[in-house]
């Protein structure tokens, strides 16, 4: 790629402020601090839009839609692969999950997911994917080498959340009727637990050390702390926002930082972000985003949250530093799922 010296001279008037004449000696050093000191942000979001058939893909270093691409009917899901070369899209009303190519965004495969696939989770390992399958009260289990099925387990009354622990040893459905976690264990494939939850589990997630799994329950108003080794409850999140009655307060997507200091909740038509201290459970404050908010995914270096607002139509970029919402960017028809490519 080629660059205009003049691009150049605030880095170059920087780096030898009090010697004009060395300018134009300095191009090639400009060219270096540049790419020692890359733009802050520069992934790429990929956000499913339900009603538009469609995936967004927005740029991070800008805040701005780049394109939009056709991937199928109602996608919902989506996760990267771990190298970050392939998205896979849950493609709910064609029963299957869709495998696209980060650069070409074409879809160059796809995986038998069983009937309407919402939510899934990619094991640490990167071999298995595990996917939700609420019409059929199941979790299928597939294997991304061979793209082929492993099996279906039975779980609750329609299952939803799905999350896979870090250390390689869980996977947890949560059944939205059934009120209940599942613990499936990633060896066996076998349900050797069953932990009952608040009215309507929407999504869970675990912490980065596998100590914990947050189960967010949608009607309840709650999020419900799982200790792993027990598998029992060890605490209980409720949330009160001035002016915002207790119905519109429904917690869906979770996202607890790497270092387990701050857990952020989407809560739904309450049109809020959570901030909570994932130390003492306590909320610390509330963020007004979009309409609707669904999902939400960290920037690779975890200083930002991106939601996706699915009646506003649009996503939030928040500064997590800052505890602010610094922009909006407009995608599409009922954003759903987000995915960050660094």
């Amino acid at each position: 790629m080629r660059f205009p010296e003049t691009a150049f001279a605030p880095i170059i008037s920087q780096l030898h402020p009090r010697q004009p004449a060395m300018k134009s000696l300095t191009l090639s050093t400009a060219i270096l601090a540049i790419a020692l000191n890359p733009p802050a942000h520069a992934e790429t979001i990929f956000v499913t839009l339900e009603k538009d058939n469609a995936l967004a893909v927005v740029s991070g270093s800008e805040g701005k839609l780049e394109k939009t691409v056709k991937i199928g009917k109602r996608p919902r899901g989506i996760a990267l692969s771990q190298d970050g070369k392939a998205l896979y899209v849950a493609v709910s009303d064609e029963d299957v999950i869709k495998i696209v190519d980060t650069t070409t965004l074409k879809v160059v495969g796809q995986l038998p997911s069983g009937e309407d696939p919402e939510t899934f989770a990619v094991d640490p390992e990167g071999a298995r994917l595990f996917a939700s399958n609420e019409d059929d009260n199941q979790v299928t289990v597939i294997d991304l080498k061979t793209q082929k099925k492993i099996k279906a387990i039975p779980v609750g009354v329609e299952p939803e959340g799905i999350a896979a622990s870090p250390d390689g040893k869980w996977i947890v459905s949560t059944s939205e009727t059934s009120n209940m976690a599942h613990w499936i264990d990633r060896e066996t494939l076998a349900i050797v637990d069953n932990t009952l939850v608040d009215p309507r589990p929407r999504a869970c997630a675990f912490t980065d050390d596998s100590q914990q799994l947050w189960v967010s329950s949608e009607i309840a108003g709650t999020v419900s702390v799982l200790d792993t080794g027990s598998r029992q409850p060890v605490g209980k999140i409720s949330f009160r926002i001035p002016g915002v009655t207790q119905e519109k307060i429904q917690p869906v997507g979770i996202r607890i930082d790497k270092d387990r200091r701050f857990a952020y909740i989407a809560l739904g038509p309450s049109n809020r972000v959570a901030i909570v201290d994932a130390k003492t459970y306590q909320v610390l404050d509330y963020l007004l985003v979009g309409q609707r908010v669904w999902n939400l995914a960290f920037s690779p270096d975890q200083k930002r949250l991106y939601t996706t607002n699915g009646v506003s139509n649009d996503i939030s970029i928040i500064d997590l530093e800052a505890r602010k919402v610094i922009k909006s960017v407009a995608v599409g028809q009922y954003p759903w799922g987000v995915a960050v490519k660094p």
